[in-house]
């Protein structure tokens, strides 16, 4: 069962669960690409990651796409992780999508750089040579879009991309998710696309399963446009659609009494 509203200007697609709600963001996502593809001839995409995305990530790898015609970048990756870290975000696409796939280009965030700041500034010149015509982003524990946590979001941020202080709520979203041992190990610091470059975008997909990330939906959806809740800032964009399962939905299902999958 499916169920779409248009919450304080957002389009929000509810599904009973995380596999259904996966494989409909990847025919979105598989829709935006090919017509981007057959307008211009090529496609710049961006991919989150984290247990949130698994299922769409699944789903996507196997849709009808010319991948050859795709470039691809990342929302963020912890600094002073190497791409053989289990739990860096390059591994993970790699694992899960990228080495299926075979894309045109894919420009990673490399956040064991030895000069961080020529780093930003290389994938800054990347991403502006390459317009986003869809980002697939999530909403953290906390709010946070990439790694916006809100005491470092920036709703007008002349960045692109930055190092930023992770919070203790995003570190342990981390930890919880299995991705380190203890919260120690868990980095202090990563570089991160910014709410800017987010926006930027022609296009968002929002994929945000789970009841852990119940409270995050809905402050996202409800609460005041601030950095309170970073992915509050969504509700501006739009063309921005966001895939809930019944879990994440879970206040926004009681609310309008959309539908109860048990």
């Amino acid at each position: 069962m499916t169920k779409t509203l248009n919450i304080n200007g957002l389009k929000v697609s509810i599904y009973n669960e995380p596999v259904s709600m996966g494989k409909a963001a990847a025919d979105f996502v598989e829709k935006k690409l090919n017509d981007a593809i057959g307008s211009k001839g090529s496609a710049n995409l961006i991919l989150a990651t984290g247990a949130s995305q698994f299922t769409f990530l699944k789903a996507l790898k196997n849709k009808n796409i010319d991948w050859q015609k795709v470039v691809v970048f990342h929302l963020d990756e912890y600094k002073g992780i190497s791409a053989s870290h289990p739990a860096s975000f390059r591994k993970y696409l790699k694992d899960r999508i990228l080495n299926s796939i075979n894309p045109k280009h894919i420009y990673f965030l490399n956040g064991d750089a030895e000069d961080i700041d020529q780093e930003m500034n290389r994938y800054t010149e990347e991403l502006t040579k390459h317009p986003i015509d869809i980002a697939c982003i999530g909403i953290g524990e906390n709010g946070h879009i990439a790694f916006n946590d809100p005491g470092v979001a920036d709703f007008h941020d002349p960045k692109l991309v930055k190092v930023v202080e992770l919070d203790e709520a995003c570190r342990n979203q981390q930890l919880g998710e299995g991705w380190f041992k203890t919260f120690e190990d868990v980095p202090k610091e990563a570089l991160t696309l910014t709410v800017t470059a987010i926006l930027s975008s022609k296009t968002i997909s929002c994929v945000v399963p789970d009841l852990r990330k119940a409270e995050a939906v809905y402050n996202a959806l409800y609460a005041d446009i601030n950095t309170h809740c970073p992915a509050s800032i969504l509700r501006t964009h739009s063309q921005t659609v966001m895939f809930l399962d019944d879990a994440s939905a879970f206040k926004i299902n009681k609310a309008h009494k959309v539908f109860n999958s048990k």
